[in-house]
């Protein structure tokens, strides 16, 4: 007499050729995705850079070894970059958001300018090595590119010509705002403007 006939075992087996796990292929989905927002992001920061005048002649390569060393910050609205006084050796690239410098006179907090979206700050901490001049805080959420003397020194190890050109095209910049500020301090002084601290708006 025949014994009874085998049970079939459902979901056991191998997988058909040929067939494919749907889970793995959603992961493979969402990493694609990943990285194709990664490198539409890299590359907008690069664009971001290349427009900024202390980036010009910057070759594309070193700016994305430069961007590969640096962290991008978020900053939430009414927090601080940093403080006036404060210790620093790093600038700041602006990617999105708005931010206000400003400075501290007899208790009282004065702006001095705003920011915005492509604006550096923060790199005479760089050059000079000296506390923070000003405070600056951001006005609504940002998102900010962090360079620091330590990522431009890697930069000085890899291309000495384009870490001279870097640091050349920063000194122009302090000089350009040195200039602004001379041309509204001589302003102030000889009168065309009624007060100095109508250009200070109170924080």
């Amino acid at each position: 007499m025949a014994g009874p006939a085998p049970r079939r075992r459902f979901g056991l087996g191998k997988p058909r050729k040929g067939a494919t796990d749907p889970n793995v292929t959603n992961r493979e989905q969402q990493i694609t995705v990943a990285t194709t927002l990664e490198c539409a992001m890299q590359e907008a920061r690069i664009e971001l850079l290349q427009r900024m005048p202390i980036f010009g002649g910057i070759r594309t390569e070193i700016l994305q070894f430069l961007l590969a060393l640096c962290p991008i910050v978020s900053v939430p609205t009414n927090e601080f970059f940093f403080r006036e006084h404060d210790q620093g050796d790093s600038m700041f690239v602006l990617e999105m958001g708005k931010a206000a410098v400003t400075k501290s006179w007899r208790g009282q907090d004065y702006l001095l300018q705003t920011l915005k979206e492509g604006d550096c700050f923060g790199e005479m901490a760089v050059m000079d090595h000296c506390l923070r001049s000003a405070s600056v805080h951001s006005v609504e959420d940002c998102i900010a590119i962090r360079i620091s003397a330590a990522n431009l020194y890697e930069v000085y190890a890899q291309d000495l010509k384009q870490f001279a050109l870097i640091q050349m095209n920063m000194g122009r910049e302090v000089c350009r705002r040195l200039r602004q500020a001379d041309e509204r301090l001589f302003g102030a002084r000889m009168g065309t403007e009624a007060d100095i601290g109508q250009d200070f708006l109170d924080n």
